[in-house]
């Protein structure tokens, strides 16, 4: 069961963060922003968070391998093509214009 999970997990944190990333930016292109707080440094953090926790996975599944051999290699070629994903998605909050 742990090796399902382990397979599972990049993508599912891949998919998680790609939507809340998203989600505040549109929250920060609409009326309900609260005044005062810096759409881009947010979005930019939040963007930042997002690739390292995906690098931590991927670490996490390098140094603590699973007993089989199948599942170890699953996990971190996920792992890697989720990081890769993580940064490639968040390009765009880092260097296009939020709102417009």
């Amino acid at each position: 069961m742990t090796g399902i999970l382990r397979i599972a997990l990049p993508l599912t944190v891949w998919l998680a963060g790609f939507c809340a990333v998203y989600a505040l930016q549109g929250l920060g292109c609409s009326r309900h922003w609260p005044e005062g707080l810096d759409r881009r440094a947010i979005l930019i953090a939040a963007a930042a968070l997002f690739v390292l926790v995906q690098a931590l996975i991927l670490l996490g599944f390098l140094y603590r391998p699973s007993g089989v051999r199948f599942v170890q290699a699953t996990a971190s070629l996920l792992a890697a093509a989720a990081l890769a994903a993580a940064v490639w998605t968040s390009l765009p909050v880092l260097a296009l214009e939020i709102c417009g």
